[in-house]
């Protein structure tokens, strides 16, 4: 009996720096040697470039810098297997390929087969695929390899197997939602047996603009039984032992990293995308409005818990319609966690405006244009303090309120970062729950009263939109399903509430196209997966 180990390397590379990428490479390669002696490291998804590289693919330059990134690859001759990923053109095509380096040597190549052009992924816009399988030969283990789609598919484990393959190796970028771990554990499962051998998965970990990548990198053996786990969201080098029997291949099985609950992986998950797009970007902090109410005190606690309190400045800006509760809960919540606050009135600026204004609202009665003044105070004030200290504006606002444009432009829409861009309220609530019972720091008060804007007397979201626990499960079915006005009232809804909610969905998309980005957790955010035309004569009938 012999044993070979392949180690899993679940990396956050950043899009662009093949330098940096590089160096990564050989660092964990480096350390899979000293650490388990592995025979091999297998990398995620276009490792050098970062996923998704986009546009970077066009670049007249990307090859020479990729031939380069390769060279320094093959002449570090180090004593493991590599197997990575990268862009390539061959015979003027670009394919997304997985490379093997070994002996000081490119000794094999697979490029991706199925290009997946759904959701956030376009892959059919820079690449072509391939069509053949690869085995190569590890340690006397036939071993094939496919690139993230490809998994999702069973002839390419099909072809694998029929080319002699015993072993397969897969390269991921595969993106955080909802549900997702279970999937690809069920997914694995059903292709390790199409192929009738092991397969170990290494997925990327890490934020990438409004994506987020959870690791959770896999090993099954031939009957879909997981062997081995690594931790979600964090980066992590994971030994998988091969050992070599007269039945056949086995993996030798490990202790598992646990899976946290669903509120759980949705809450690592908007801290690491936050945290990720700071850092990546070389901001020097982060800076909100902190209103007293929920959407604002989740945004804080995922910020502080992503960066740190003392990279975090919150700012009431009270006005004449904000309670007191609001401040004092503002208050305490900034005390609880140990953020920068500081409370600045918008009253002055306020009444500079109007002022200002007197001549063009003669006549005109007060309405929404009011209340958007004092939102686009706010946004102001906020910006202002951005630029002079050069940290990023979050914004607070839900899904549930960016999907019927409860929402002001340049106001809260104001900012560089929308941590709940794709949290609808009612899952907001839920997280704030969840948060409190690790550590109670959003007072209580803040949970339980009914949500308001205070932009007016007595005002709240309820004033202007269905009960959340109504509104948000039809826009699950309008945005994220794509029901049609119809199918959704044949689900039991109001015809009044969805012909109301459907047209705000349509109306309001100019405004998402001017919202910042922010963390994708659903299967269909409103970001690269969701792109409707401003003008549009549409209807949502049938």
């Amino acid at each position: 009996m012999s044993k070979v180990v392949v180690c899993m390397a679940q990396i956050n590379t950043l899009v662009g720096d093949i330098p940096g990428n590089t160096n990564l490479v050989l660092s964990e390669a480096r350390r899979a040697l000293t650490q388990y002696d592995a025979d091999a490291i297998l990398f995620p998804e276009l490792t050098l470039t970062g996923y998704p590289p986009e546009d970077l693919l066009l670049r007249p330059s990307l090859q020479v810098r990729i031939e380069h990134a390769l060279k320094v690859l093959i002449e570090a001759a180090l004593p493991i297997t590599l197997i990575v990923g990268y862009p390539r053109k061959v015979a003027g095509e670009l394919l997304n390929m997985a490379g093997v380096i070994a002996n000081g040597q490119l000794v094999a190549e697979y490029a991706k087969q199925h290009l997946p052009n759904y959701q956030v992924f376009d892959e059919v816009r820079y690449f072509v695929p391939g069509d053949k399988a690869c085995v190569f030969d590890l340690k006397g283990i036939p071993t094939a390899l496919t690139i993230c789609e490809d998994i999702w598919q069973s002839e390419p484990m099909i072809q694998a197997r029929d080319a002699g393959a015993a072993l397969m190796l897969n390269l991921n970028a595969s993106p955080f939602h909802k549900g997702k771990a279970s999937e690809r554990e069920q997914l694995l499962a059903n292709r390790s047996r199409d192929g009738q051998m092991p397969i170990i998965y290494t997925n990327m970990v890490g934020g990438q603009d409004e994506l987020v990548f959870d690791g959770g990198s896999l090993a099954v053996n031939q009957a879909g039984e997981v062997c081995a786990k690594a931790l979600v969201f964090e980066p992590a080098l994971l030994p998988v032992s091969i050992v070599r029997e007269a039945n056949g291949l086995q993996l030798v099985p490990q202790s598992l990293a646990p899976e946290p609950l669903e509120l759980a992986s949705v809450y690592q998950a908007l801290v690491t995308g936050l945290r990720d797009y700071v850092q990546k970007n070389h901001f020097k902090g982060v800076l909100l409005g902190l209103s007293g109410g929920i959407d604002s005190a989740l945004t804080l606690a995922i910020a502080a818990d992503a960066l740190g309190a003392a990279n975090v400045e919150a700012v009431m800006m009270p006005f004449r319609y904000t309670s007191e509760l609001s401040k004092t809960d503002a208050a305490d919540q900034a005390e609880r966690m140990g953020v920068r606050y500081q409370s600045i009135s918008i009253e002055p600026m306020y009444e500079a405006f109007m002022t200002a204004l007197a001549d063009e609202f003669a006549g005109t009665s007060v309405d929404t244009t009011e209340q958007n003044l004092q939102a686009r105070c706010r946004g102001v004030v906020l910006m202002a303090i951005s630029n002079k200290k050069g940290s990023l504006v979050l914004t607070t606002g839900n899904k549930s309120e960016l999907a019927v444009g409860y929402s002001t432009l340049y106001g809260d829409m104001a900012g560089g970062f929308d941590v709940l861009k794709d949290v609808p309220k009612t899952l907001v609530f839920s997280l704030a729950k969840y948060r409190n019972r690790i550590e109670e720091v959003i007072p209580n008060s803040v949970i339980v009263r009914p949500p308001s804007a205070e932009l007016a007397p007595d005002q709240t979201d309820q004033d202007s939109l269905p009960p959340y626990e109504v509104l948000d499960p039809i826009l699950a079915l309008y945005v994220e399903l794509d029901y049609s006005a119809e199918q959704i009232i044949r689900e039991g809804f109001s015809r009044e509430d969805v012909m109301r909610v459907v047209r705000l969905v349509d109306i309001n998309e100019h405004k998402r196209r001017q919202a910042p980005i922010g963390v994708r957790i659903s299967q269909r955010g409103f970001g690269r997966d969701r792109r409707y035309p401003i003008t549009s004569g549409w209807q949502a009938g049938e």
